[in-house]
This record gives C-alpha cells, structure tokens and sequence, in this order.
C-alpha cells in the first residue's frame, strides 16, 4: 500500500517557496503522491475554509513536476462541471506526459453553490455533468492513447450513492475523503467498487480518541498505524494523508504538518 500527501496549495503564506518545500518535504520522507485542491472562483463559501491565493491545480502541478522526480502527482479533486471536458482532456494528456506518466486525477462533483454560479454552471445538474464529463473524458482519452502510453488513473470522489454508482462506472478507484474506517468499512461490503485510495486526515494527539465517530486518521501515532493497517487489510492501494483541519492560519505554519507527517512516515517504515 502506497502513501501520500495533501498538499494545500491555497491560504495565507502559501507561495511558490512554502509549496516547493512541501514538494521536496513529501518526496523526501518516501511519500509516494502528491496532491493538491481545486477551485477556480473563491467566492465567500469557498474563502472561508480554503482562501487565496488558490493556485490552480494543473498550473500548479505542472511546475511542482519540474521541482520532483518521482513522486505521483494528483488532484483531490478536480472538479469537473468547472471545465470543458475536452480542455480538462488535454490539460491531464499534456501533465501525464510531461511529468513522465506521474497523473492521478482524482475528480468530483463541487460542493459550493456561490461558485458554480459565478461560473454560470448550474448547481442542481452537477451530478449529470460529472458523468458526461467522465464519459468525455474516456472518448478522448480513447481516440488520443498512444500505443504503450500508461493511462491516466480516475479516482472519484464521494460518498453518496450517485458517487458510488459513477466510481463504479467511470472510476479506476473510488477516492472518500474524511470517512470513518466503519462507514468505509460497510460501504466497501455493500458495493462492488474498482479500487479503493482514500484520502484521511492526519490530526496527531497526545492521547487516545475514544470517540465511536472518530474518522480515520485522528489519534495517537499508535491509532493512525492501526487506522493504515486496517485500511490495507481493507484493500485500499493508496491511502492520501490530509494534514490541514480547515482554520486558513494552517497555511502559515507548514512545520506542524510536516512533523505529523515526518513521524508518520518514520514509524510507517518501521512497522512495514
């Protein structure tokens, strides 16, 4: 089972330096993906939990490629109603290629209604868009695969049942964010899914969480293990560690998340 990293590539602080270094940070402790967020208008639903500046996921991955060498690059996630299928299409070739095959494109549905109208897309079809968007996605990427080309891995993202039904259609794995290892656990039992890589949190204590709704991710360095163990005996071939708990002051202080994740990693290793 791989490991990876959430980078935040919003939020004060956050600049091209604190993004190199988060780069060079995960590729360094042995981590083996890299990913970043997306949104394109920061409307005041989307700027109180992820300010500017925002870099823009494909920009920004494009330039982390050059500072890197091997670690998988990804988005967690795109969302797709944003963007013309086709541009996204080129956009993911155009990445997958000049980083030497490194895209994982994990993709959603949105979430922030001020957003979608600032981009004159409608809230209510994002569902249908999304799908159209998949299907798109595979046509051109079907007409354009070149003989021996690795393909761009689709992680879909969510919960729902619509979200299970389209990682199960469209998906090369199914991508939940912030679950607990129980929900996991019984979604997983119910339905027939590609692929499992989830993104967790990463929230280190001094002490115990006791709490029966504790999501994966939150605990002593002890229960985080576990956490990883359980979702390897759960058959998730990646697991993605998100670091930032949504108070935008994070971004101004990267060295607590690199310590969570350096302390991770160091007892990952051991214990593997």
């Amino acid at each position: 089972m791989q490991l990876g990293v959430n980078v935040p590539n919003f939020g004060p602080g956050t600049d091209p330096g604190v993004l190199r270094d988060w780069a060079r940070i995960t590729e360094g402790l042995g981590y083996d993906l890299l990913m970043v967020s997306d949104h394109v208008a920061v409307t005041p639903d989307v700027a109180e939990r992820y300010p500017e500046p925002f870099y823009e996921p494909f920009t920004t991955l494009s330039w982390l490629a050059g500072v890197t060498t091997g670690v998988r690059l990804g988005t967690t996630v795109l969302i797709l109603p944003y963007r013309h299928p086709l541009l996204v299409a080129r956009m993911a070739t155009n990445l997958h290629r000049l980083s030497g095959g490194r895209l994982v494109l994990g993709v959603g549905v949105g979430w922030a209604r001020q957003e979608f109208a600032a981009l004159g897309v409608p809230f209510a079809a994002r569902g249908r868009l999304t799908d159209a968007c998949l299907a798109a996605l595979r046509d051109a990427w079907r007409a354009e695969t070149e003989d021996g080309a690795a393909p761009i891995p689709v992680w879909v993202g969510g919960h729902s049942a619509a979200a299970l039904r389209r990682a199960a259609r469209y998906g090369d794995a199914w991508h939940p964010l912030r679950l607990s290892l129980a929900r996991m656990r019984t979604i997983l039992a119910d339905h027939s899914l590609p692929a499992f890589a989830p993104r967790i949190a990463l929230r280190l204590t001094g002490t115990p969480v006791d709490d029966p709704d504790r999501i994966a991710g939150v605990g002593t360095i002890e229960q985080i293990l576990d956490d990883l163990d359980q979702l390897r005996l759960l058959g998730a071939d990646t697991v993605v560690l998100d670091a930032y708990h949504g108070d935008p002051e994070e971004a101004r202080r990267p060295h607590a998340a690199w310590r969570a994740l350096t302390e991770v990693a160091t007892h990952w290793r051991t214990a593997s």
